[in-house]
């Protein structure tokens, strides 16, 4: 059985803005990012379904000691989101001063957008990382 939503499929959607995950037609969970199965039910029967981007902080981390070629973005923050359509999702928090980050942001709305980042000696190349804005 093939991937009916192959990573470089989804991260061209990130780069235009679009989040794609994938609905099981078995149970109704939503996977993001991409898996062969669905992450509630483990069923394979999947289909490729766009989400809105919208949700809510559940938890975050901010980072002072960054990867390897990645030291000129510290320090930032991380931002696990839980999406309207259910699965969470991690991303870097933009519109926060990561310095003043605080347990105050746990439940914050976030609109998510994008950011295409170089790739470094790890990676295939350049990709997109999904990234969250606070709703005002």
């Amino acid at each position: 059985m093939g991937h009916k939503l192959i990573f470089k499929d989804y991260n061209e959607a990130l780069k235009n803005n679009r989040l794609l995950g994938l609905k099981c037609q078995s149970c109704g969970a939503i996977t993001v990012p991409p898996k062969i199965a669905c992450r509630q039910c483990a069923g394979q029967d999947m289909e490729i379904t766009e989400l809105r981007g919208n949700g809510k902080i559940r938890t975050f981390t901010t980072v002072f000691v960054a990867a390897e070629g990645r030291e000129s973005e510290i320090p930032y923050t991380i931002v696990m989101v839980e999406l309207d359509e259910g699965p969470w999702i991690m991303g870097n928090l933009e519109t926060t001063d990561p310095k003043a980050a605080s347990m105050e942001l746990i439940g914050k709305r976030v609109k998510m957008e994008n950011r295409v980042f170089p790739g470094d000696k790890y990676s295939a190349g350049g990709g997109a990382r999904p990234l969250f804005d606070l709703v005002r």
